[in-house]
């Protein structure tokens, strides 16, 4: 990680990195959505999917007081602590080659997934 992540200041020793790949998507779906670069990438897990597990992302301004927050190729990432836990040690990437189009997430707790890469189990 760049600068280190911090989860309500205090610092994460596993958290989730963010591809130079991934970044530059990141920051042209900012600039087509029209979000500020002060916008940050929220990144979480909620319930639900083929595989019990979901992958969620999302634009937000500001972290959460809980969130960890983690800065990589000049791209600030917003993990509340509940996502951080099934997220620890992730690696999300992009993909554009023959096989799709996408953010590919790398999830090392991710004992079982989805043929469509979004959803998972641990």
């Amino acid at each position: 990680m760049d600068q280190g992540t911090t989860v309500a200041g205090t610092a994460v020793h596993e958290g989730v990195t963010l591809t130079a790949k991934a970044a530059a998507q990141v920051r042209r779906l900012m600039a087509d959505g029209n979000f500020p670069e002060t916008h940050g990438l929220r990144l979480s897990v909620k319930g639900g999917g083929c595989s019990g597990l979901s992958y969620v992302l999302g634009f937000e301004e500001q972290p959460k007081e809980t969130d960890a927050v983690l800065e990589q190729h000049g791209i600030r990432v917003f993990v509340d602590p509940k996502s951080i836990f099934y997220l620890s040690g992730t690696v999300l990437d992009f993909s554009d080659g023959l096989n799709g189009k996408g953010f590919v997430f790398n999830n090392p707790q991710a004992s079982r997934t989805c043929g469509c890469g979004s959803s998972f189990g641990v």
